[in-house]
């Protein structure tokens, strides 16, 4: 039995290797989403490099790939829900098993400490820990190897980057936001992309925006999203109050004004680039896709690369399989990665985002990339690097200027909880918090008093806010809207001590994004 857990590149090579083997073998990918692609939020703009290989005869298989960009043929706008729900359905009929709803709770390992497969959660918990009638044992999937995909923060893969040492490089990261808005058909332009830089952020944050415009039958949308760094360092920095203000700039007001939003959402994504790629693989298993650190950050684009990564993974595991063998190490597809397009790619691009990090800012960012990317197409012998991790880049709260954002006119610009309505989030309240704590009093002690409580901002969906204590109205507490999360790891990754550790609720539950 195989077990593949979780995110993007899972079903790139599924079918493709299974067609492949001649004697009974179970591949199993386990979903968390209700269904395949329900948790997913991109662009998302695709090159179809990796796409034309594993499938060449997508067009004539009814692949939902829409236009081409008007001045990038080789680039296609997706509306990346459904691309991977037809994925899963090309992976269905090879018959790979695909499990919707289960979440992949533990890693297990072998007595040598290989890993062995993974464990998904009890479900039916009460808040207080008691069993409830529709209690249920979670189970445990073994294999011969496990593929990680949980896309970027992935909260196992984060404990086997530290079981297996893999990593040499703090990672990088930036939130995304977007809404899919329904335009003005006189302000339509199917196939044409428009992104931009810098205002409203300084000189010193990394961020900027994107407009997709889409034709889904027959209907003028778009996908609208902002980009933010996360190692952003003033506290009172709202990435989604920066989304709504963008959106106020009279180039993107006139594109939007007389049309009607239909969704929003927030994914985290990796930023870090080729300095921040683990090893790939470990005993017992390998990582693909976003989980790897894979997204070009230069071209915005993370899917053919993690398409890539999946398929090089089972070309190496392939060989390996028998009925005699236990457990597979991929050694073969750390070699096979760097031979190949996703590892020159992300090389020639290695310096781009670090040189945003100068004194000079996006200014000296934009300088070096047109000197030594676009001329030089990356080839200067000397690689950047990023610095300390991101949650340790926050100034002191009396080191900054608080940021009076714009109130919502709910037209253009909305009010967070209006926006969170439209994910779709859902959570049993009566279950364990999955925002966990290691400590109770870090919040108030250190957050509040140093950060004036930045997670109340940085999160955008409303999840986190002070409120004062029942017994001292007072003082301050920390309270954890868990049934408003989203799942975009932002929590896990910019909370400046790393108090906050990001578990998986039920299977099924969160966001329920279509079309995004």
């Amino acid at each position: 039995r195989e077990v593949i857990e979780g995110g993007k590149a899972r079903l790139h090579w599924t079918g493709r290797e299974l067609r492949r083997w001649n004697w009974e073998v179970r591949v199993c990918v386990v979903e968390k989403a209700p269904e395949v692609g329900a948790h997913i939020l991109s662009g998302a703009v695709i090159e179809t490099v990796a796409f034309d290989e594993l499938f060449p005869n997508w067009k004539e298989m009814g692949a939902p790939i829409h236009e081409k960009v008007t001045w990038v043929f080789s680039r296609r706008i997706v509306e990346f829900r459904f691309q991977l729900k037809w994925l899963g359905e090309q992976a269905e009929a090879a018959g790979v098993e695909i499990w919707p709803g289960v979440a992949a709770s533990e890693v297990l390992y072998h007595e040598d400490g290989s890993v062995k497969g993974i464990a998904t959660n009890d479900v039916g918990i009460a808040k207080d820990g008691s069993p409830k009638e529709s209690f249920a044992r979670g189970m445990e999937l073994l294999g011969k190897c496990t593929i990680f995909a949980e896309g970027c923060r992935g909260h196992l893969t984060k404990q086997i980057l530290n079981k297996f040492n893999l990593t040499t490089h703090p990672m990088s990261y930036g939130i995304g936001l977007k809404e899919l808005w329904q335009l003005d058909p006189s302000k339509h332009r199917p196939g044409f992309i428009e992104h931009t830089m810098g205002w409203p952020l300084e000189r010193d944050q990394y961020g900027g925006s994107f407009i997709y415009h889409i034709a889904d039958e027959g209907l003028p949308l778009a996908a609208v999203g902002f980009v933010i760094a996360l190692d952003y360092k003033n506290p009172y920095l709202n990435p989604y109050q920066e989304f709504q203000r963008w959106k106020t700039h009279p180039s993107i007001r006139k594109t939007l004004e007389g049309g009607k939003r239909l969704g929003y959402g927030a994914r985290a994504l990796n930023e870090g680039g080729f300095q921040t790629v683990p090893r790939l693989t470990f005993p017992g298993g390998c990582l693909v896709g976003c989980t790897a650190s894979l997204l070009n950050v230069a071209k915005l684009k993370g899917t053919h690369t993690g398409m890539k990564s999946g398929m090089l993974a089972a070309e190496s595991i392939y060989p390996q399989i028998n009925e005699q063998t236990s457990c597979i190490t991929p050694t073969s597809y750390q070699k096979a990665l760097e031979d190949s397009y996703v590892y020159k790619e992300l090389k020639s691009t290695r310096n781009i985002r670090p040189s945003f990090n100068t004194a000079l800012g996006w200014m000296g960012g934009m300088a070096y990339s047109g000197l030594f990317y676009v001329l030089g197409r990356g080839k200067e012998p000397w690689t950047l690097h990023h610095g300390k991790p991101d949650n340790e880049k926050l100034l002191k709260k009396e080191d900054c200027k608080p940021i009076e954002y714009p109130k919502p006119d709910n037209k253009l610009t909305f009010d967070l909880l209006t926006s969170v309505a439209l994910t779709g989030t859902n959570h049993e309240e009566n279950q364990p918090c999955h925002l966990t704590l290691k400590d109770d009093d870090v919040p108030v002690k250190i957050n509040l008093k140093i950060y004036d409580g930045p997670e109340s901002r940085f999160c955008p969906a409303g999840v986190y806010e002070y409120v004062p204590r029942e017994d001292n109205p007072s003082e301050m507490r920390l309270q954890i809207n868990a049934q408003n999360c989203i799942h975009c790891k932002t929590c896990d990754i910019k909370d400046p001590t790393q108090n906050i550790n990001w578990v998986t609720p039920e299977g099924g539950e969160g966001p329920k994004y279509s079309g995004m």
